[in-house]
């Protein structure tokens, strides 16, 4: 399945998401789709893929276990970001009145998926 059918299948199966993004280990998309503009898509992805990476290494040396997924609540919107394998990270933006156990639910099965494609 390509990623950008992945992607739209994500973000059209939660109400109120507005966009989702694969990214690289660099924060480069490698795929999206949004709602609306694409470069703002661009700019999110990378950034939280930037916050995702300095999670993951805070968390490195705990025995809780590695860092899988990050919720950020701003005041206008929510963002789940999240690691895909050991080089990518899905990152999805929703409406701040989404219901967050229905995104995170299907969150994790759009990375169940991306992990299969890509590894």
């Amino acid at each position: 399945m390509p990623f950008k059918a992945i992607l739209k299948a994500l973000v059209e199966s939660v109400p109120a998401a507005s966009g989702a993004i694969l990214a690289d280990w660099e924060g480069e998309s490698v795929e999206q789709f949004c709602l609306y503009d694409d470069y703002e898509i661009k700019v999110i992805g990378a950034h939280q893929g930037i916050i995702l990476n300095h999670l993951k290494d805070v968390y490195a040396g705990f025995p809780a276990g590695g860092i899988e997924e990050a919720v950020i609540v701003t005041g206008q919107q929510q963002v789940v970001a999240g690691v895909v394998g050991a080089d990518y990270s899905l990152v999805m933006t929703l409406a701040r009145e989404a219901v967050l156990g229905v995104a995170l639910y299907r969150f994790r099965e759009a990375v169940r998926v991306l992990e299969k494609e890509i590894y």
